[in-house]
C-alpha cells in the first residue's frame, strides 16, 4: 500500500512540475519575458547509416571562458550559472542532417533526441571524421531574436575500430573524490576544466586503448556517469585539455522534486545506456572502466553476464583506502565474472590495467613506458 501511494505521490507532482514548467513559459513568451534562448548540441553517435542527434533547448546564461588561474571565487560562480541554467520544456528544433531535414520537441528539462539517416554509411578509415548537423529553433524565440542556429556532431566508429571503450568519470577519469561528499563538493565548486586533475596515468592509458594492439587503431570511446547533465561543457573540455579520447558523453538529468524524492539511481542510467550502446553496435565488443567507490563492479558484472563473449576485459580502479569491506565485495564480484570467461581486474592504479591490456592484446605493449612515466 506504501508503495502505491509514493508511486501515486510522485505521479502527481510530475504531472504538477510538468504544468508549471508549461504555463511559465507560456506566461514569458506572452509577456516578452522569455531571455535569449540558445541550443546546446551534444556530441552524438553513429552506426552504419544512422545517427543519434542530441542537444539541449535553455534561456542563455553566458559562461566565459575558464582559466587556470581562475580564483575559487570565479569558479564557484561559474558553477551557480551552469546550475541555473533554465531548460525551455517543449522547444521544437529543426534537425538538418545529409541533406534531410526532422522537426523535433524538446522534453520538460529541455532535451532533444533525434534519429536521423545518413544515404551512406558513417563508418570511415577514421574515426575522428565528425559528420555535422545543422540546427535550428524553431520555437521559441526571444524578443528581438530572429533566429537561433547551432552546429552539431556526430562520430561513429571507424573501420579500424577492434573494439570499444565505455568509461566511468568521477574516480575513474578525473579525480573527484566520490567516496567522500565533502571533498566531491569542494572540488566541483572551486574548481574547473584547467584545475581539476586526472587519475595519474589514465590519459596515455585511453589513448593506447584507443590505437589498440598495433598502435594504428581508432577505437571509439564513451563516457557514462550520474553526473548531471549541467557538467557536459565542463567534462567536455578537461578531456580535450588533458588529452584524454574524446567520446559521446551519457549524463543524467537532474531535473525535478520528483527526482530529488525518488533517489539517484546510478546502476539503473548506467545499465541502460550500456546496453543500448551494445545493441547499437552488436559486432563491437567492449572494455569497461570505472571505479570501486559506487556500483561500477556490479553494474559491469550483469552486462557481462548477459554478453560475455562481447566484453574483453573489465577495469576497476580501487578508490577505497585502506581496505575496507567494499574491496571484498569487488572481490566476489571479480571472482564471479572471470568464472564465465571475462578477465574483470580491481587495481590500485593505471599501470596494472595497462599491463594486463598489454598481455590480452588490447594495447602495444611499446605504450607501458609513456604510462609508467605518467604514474610518476
Amino acid at each position: 500500500m506504501r508503495l502505491r501511494w509514493r508511486g501515486r505521490l510522485l505521479y502527481l507532482i510530475e504531472v504538477t512540475e510538468h504544468r508549471f514548467d508549461r504555463l511559465k513559459l507560456y506566461l514569458k513568451v506572452r509577456h516578452g519575458r522569455l531571455g535569449p534562448v540558445y541550443i546546446l548540441p551534444y556530441l552524438g553517435h553513429g552506426a552504419g547509416s544512422t545517427a543519434y542527434v542530441t542537444g539541449r533547448v535553455l534561456e542563455e546564461k553566458k559562461l566565459r571562458l575558464p582559466n587556470v588561474d581562475d580564483s575559487a571565487w570565479r569558479n564557484l560562480r561559474a558553477m551557480i550559472r551552469r546550475f541555473l541554467s533554465a531548460e525551455v520544456p517543449g522547444a521544437r528544433v529543426k534537425v538538418r542532417f545529409a541533406g534531410r531535414e526532422r522537426l523535433v520537441i524538446a522534453d520538460d528539462e529541455g532535451f532533444f533526441r533525434a534519429r536521423m539517416e545518413h544515404p551512406e554509411s558513417l563508418e570511415t578509415a577514421d574515426e575522428r571524421v565528425l559528420r555535422e548537423v545543422g540546427l535550428e529553433l524553431v520555437w521559441p524565440l526571444a524578443k528581438g531574436q530572429r533566429e537561433v542556429r547551432a552546429v552539431g556532431e556526430v562520430t561513429a566508429p571507424g573501420e579500424r575500430a577492434e573494439f570499444g571503450v565505455i568509461s566511468d568519470i568521477d574516480d575513474t577519469v578525473v579525480l573527484t573524490g566520490a567516496t567522500s561528499a565533502l571533498r566531491t563538493l569542494r572540488l566541483l565548486l572551486f574548481s574547473n576544466a584547467h584545475t581539476r586533475l586526472p587519475l595519474e596515468g589514465v590519459a596515455p592509458f585511453y589513448r593506447a586503448l584507443r590505437a589498440g594492439p598495433d598502435g594504428g587503431g581508432e577505437n571509439p570511446f564513451f563516457y557514462v556517469s550520474t553526473s548531471p547533465w549541467n557538467l557536459y561543457d565542463l567534462i567536455s573540455d578537461f578531456l580535450e585539455l588533458r588529452g584524454i579520447p574524446a567520446g559521446p558523453i551519457f549524463l543524467k538529468d537532474w531535473g525535478g522534486v520528483k527526482d530529488l524524492l525518488s533517489g539517484m539511481d546510478h546502476r539503473a542510467h548506467k545499465l541502460l545506456v550500456i546496453r543500448e550502446l551494445l545493441d547499437t553496435y552488436p559486432g563491437l565488443p567492449f572494455v569497461l572502466v570505472g571505479d570501486s567507490g559506487q556500483q561500477d563492479a556490479e553494474t559491469y558484472a550483469e552486462i557481462a553476464r548477459e554478453n560475455p563473449k562481447r566484453i574483453r576485459a573489465i577495469y576497476i580502479r580501487d578508490v577505497e583506502r585502506p581496505i575496507t569491506g567494499r574491496d571484498l565485495t569487488v572481490r566476489k564480484i571479480s571472482s564471479s565474472v572471470e568464472s564465465i570467461g571475462v578477465p574483470m581486474l580491481l587495481v590500485e592504479d593505471t599501470v596494472t590495467a595497462a599491463g594486463h591490456a598489454a598481455t590480452h592484446g588490447l594495447i602495444d605493449p611499446a605504450s607501458l613506458p609513456r604510462i609508467r612515466a605518467a604514474e610518476h
